[in-house]
């Protein structure tokens, strides 16, 4: 059964104009928010402005909520949750927006900085699931924070502004390249050469000697005179490396948006903006989850295998003078989520590992992904029929352009979310997302209405779920 195309919808500029205005706003915060933290930091401004109150100062003063109160939480700078809190109580549920805000990258080591041959080079360690061979010979930046021995924290963000400098990971010209050439993908490029140069110009003594590692100590004396860090500071540092540059408008019609970081950001934009949207007061509490590690596993403090969700939500029960343990049990099993995560486009060009009745295609709406996982559905949540039925029905209630979708081929691959780590506490909970071009590439290529109509099936979902 072949979806139409979401485009006809928007047929007039009037309409045609909302679409590309909403993308626009989304293209400028995938250019400037390449991190966990700087998303964290992007979307506690804008919710601040919109009139979010910060949950934690809250608990601190002792103060109470009730329905119509806006808050958010956010978890060591790198995961954030907004609460629209509804008439009903919290035992009824809540209608749960989940994406994450981490993306495939590369991070340096712990001890990053050598040189050899007259080269600085910081050594990195690949992070989520990469073409390593897609990551040499394109510019990149450097993104994060260093934490110095006496607690300060030195903001890092180099390659973006035009007059930065930019660094990249070199290839083996291609008239050496016989060997290489001959190996197998996954091994063109090893994990251990994934080395990103930094400098070339050496530091000389007064007397004009070059000394020992000279280059080396030339960066670092750079470092040290701009941003006041040692070589050492790098051992307590957070330092991404990722593509340089912003993201662009795609196509003669401009009608996609290519940039690094689409898989998750461009689910975890429009669920934000579907609660920041919402002005009317909601009957069920609506919640936005935008986590981080979702790529290695959501593992650790700030993925979604920790409790912190489950806690800020008995500490939102506490604040609402309504807490026992037994009703946040039938709270977190009454809960009806989204798992928005992007789904594979089909590409027509490598056809042969998609099933064509069973695929996510650009331009065809919010995709919705019954289960996941591998093969056998390993590492999948499965949707109950009764779940998809009830999404089924409120997409078509508000209009909104929808498909469904398969990983591609049952015994070529797969991939997970985090729908299966929610499906543990007995929720509803069902993928949904967008379709993606090239994903886990350093960019990647998505549909401006499959966005916007993602924007308006997850309105949808908070309203009547």
């Amino acid at each position: 059964m072949e979806r139409k195309n979401a485009w006809q919808k928007y047929t007039s500029e009037k309409d045609k104009k909302k679409v590309f205005k909403f993308a626009e706003d989304y293209r400028k915060f995938l250019s400037e928010c390449k991190t966990e933290r700087e998303c964290v930091s992007f979307f506690i401004e804008k919710a601040e402005k919109a009139g979010y109150k910060n949950l934690d100062k809250i608990i601190k003063e002792g103060k109470k909520l009730k329905a119509g109160d806006r808050v958010y939480t956010a978890n060591k700078g790198k995961e954030i949750i907004l609460f629209n809190i509804g008439t009903e109580s919290l035992e009824n549920g809540i209608n749960i927006l989940g994406a994450h805000i981490d993306s495939p990258r590369m991070d340096l080591k712990q001890n990053p900085v050598f040189e050899d041959s007259d080269l600085a080079i910081l050594d990195t360690h690949y992070y989520g699931g990469i073409k390593k061979y897609q990551w040499v010979t394109i510019p990149l930046a450097l993104h994060g924070v260093m934490i110095k021995k006496n607690g300060e924290s030195v903001t890092v963000n180099i390659g973006e502004d035009p007059s930065d400098p930019v660094f990249g990971i070199s290839d083996l010209l291609i008239h050496l390249a016989a060997d290489q050439m001959d190996k197998k993908g996954a091994k063109v490029i090893e994990g251990e050469d994934l080395n990103v140069i930094v400098g070339s110009i050496p530091e000389f003594s007064k007397s004009g000697k070059k000394e020992k590692e000279a280059v080396k100590a030339n960066v670092l004396k750079l470092l040290k005179d701009k941003y006041g860090i040692e070589e050492e500071d790098f051992i307590s540092a957070e330092i991404e490396v990722v593509p340089a540059g912003p993201a662009r408008d795609f196509g003669f019609d401009r009608s996609m948006i290519l940039g690094y970081g689409h898989d998750d950001r461009v689910c975890a934009y429009p669920s934000f903006m579907a609660l920041v949207n919402c002005k009317e007061q909601l009957k069920k509490t609506a919640c936005a989850i935008l986590v981080d590690k979702e790529e290695i596993g959501s593992v650790g403090a700030t993925g979604m295998e920790s409790r912190f969700f489950e806690n800020t939500v008995a500490e939102l029960f506490n604040c609402l003078g309504d807490y026992s343990e037994l009703k946040l049990r039938r709270a977190l099993t009454n809960c009806k989520v989204l798992s928005s995560d992007v789904s594979a486009a089909f590409d027509p060009t490598y056809a042969s590992a998609f099933e064509k009745n069973n695929s996510a295609y650009l331009g065809r709406g919010v995709v919705f992904n019954k289960y996941t996982g591998a093969r056998g559905k390993g590492g999948s949540n499965d949707a109950s029929a009764e779940y998809v039925g009830e999404i089924r029905s409120i997409m078509e209630k508000e209009n909104v352009f929808w498909q469904t979708a398969e990983l591609g081929k049952v015994d070529q691959g797969g991939g997970g979310t985090i729908a299966y780590i929610m499906g543990n506490y007995n929720m509803q909970v069902i993928d949904s997302g967008v379709a993606v071009l090239s994903m886990h590439a350093p960019c990647e290529i998505i549909s401006k209405v499959d966005l916007y109509e993602a924007l308006l099936g997850y309105e949808a979902f908070i309203k009547h779920a």
